[in-house]
Formats: C-alpha cells, structure tokens, sequence
C-alpha cells in the first residue's frame, strides 16, 4: 500500500497515518517529523529548514524532496509507505509525480482529511500546550492554516482531476468541538493510480 494523506495542520494527519501504518504494516513517512530531525542536526541544510518551520513557511522543494525521497523509495522497497504533509504545493505535487513514476514508487490512493478552522486552531493549540512544538503558536498557527489554504488547497483538485474514481465518501466525527478529544472530521477520497 502506498498512501498520501492530504490535510491542514491539525486535521490529523499524524494521527491516522500511524493507525494505518500500523493496520498495513507499512511505514509512516511524516514530512515535517523527518523536517524537523533534520532542523535540529548541525549544518546549513537543517539551519534553512528550521528558520523557514519557525515563521510557518514552507520549506523550499528541493529541499523537501532531497530529505524525502530516500526514506520513500526505502519504504516503497519494504511493502509500501502512508506518506503525511507531502507534497504541499503543486510544483511539489508533479516533481513528486514524476520522480515517483521514475522510481517506480507511485501512489495507489490519496486521502483528504478536513476539519473546520476553529477545531484545527483548538487542536493545535492544545498540541502546543502538551508537545510544546515551536510552530503552534497562535499568531504563527494562522500563517500556518493561511499558506495551506494558498498552496496547498489546490492540490484537492489536482488530485481530483487525476483521479479514476469521482466519489467522495464524507465522515464526520460525532463531536468535534472538544480541544482536548482531537476531533477528527476527514473526508476521503480514493485515487488510484496516481504518481507520488
């Protein structure tokens, strides 16, 4: 199983990419965890990636890729892999595609998980308070969901259009205004076929 899960910070990504990676057997390949690690070793590289995360930006796409693509190929190689926060822009999205079919890593499905604003601004404030991550912060939390919605939102129809399957199966979650339940509200959509 090769899987993107598409999704704003705070929609859950992290969550349900670990689920179903354990459920498959797979590995979960999260973008801004490998990021992260990268910020924190010493050299230019993690310098750039950590001072681009601080402000809410995204990190530039060959960095990303540069970071990404072993642990993908390795993972593709072992079963199949839950890719989550990658890729976030559409120049990311055909780079993505066309080293994945190069590689022979293409996806077989993406999943779109949506939350309202309000419920992504709870979750992520209350992640701050337990994991005390530098980039939930409120000021920085609304960048954050305004570069998603700029960048990243239209990667719902790129991957709509290159879909073989047209339905969309909505799920909502019971309650999803508690902060500290981490609500979960996704939508789902299968697309297989599609290049990484």
């Amino acid at each position: 199983m090769r899987l993107l899960l598409l999704a704003p910070p705070g929609a859950g990504k992290g969550t349900q990419g670990q689920r179903l990676a354990a459920r498959f057997r797979v590995r979960h390949i999260a973008a801004g965890d490998l990021l992260r690690a990268e910020a924190q070793a010493d050299g230019p590289r993690g310098r750039d990636i950590a001072a681009h995360q601080a402000r809410g930006d995204l990190v530039p796409d060959q960095i990303v890729l540069d970071v990404l693509t072993p642990a993908v190929v390795e993972a593709a190689a072992r079963g199949g892999y839950i890719l989550d926060g990658f890729p976030r822009t559409l120049p990311q999205a055909t780079a993505a595609a066309n080293l994945g079919a190069r590689l022979g890593v293409t996806l077989h499905a993406v999943v779109y998980l949506h939350a309202p604003e309000k419920v992504l601004t709870w979750r992520l404030l209350d992640r701050a308070s337990q994991d005390g991550r530098a980039d939930d912060k409120a000021d920085v939390i609304r960048h954050r969901l305004q570069v998603f919605a700029e960048t990243t939102g239209p990667l719902v129809p790129y991957y709509t259009q290159r879909a073989f399957s047209s339905r969309w199966t909505p799920i909502s979650h019971p309650n999803p205004s508690p902060p500290t339940s981490r609500p979960a509200c996704p939508r789902s959509r299968r697309s297989p076929g599609l290049s990484l």
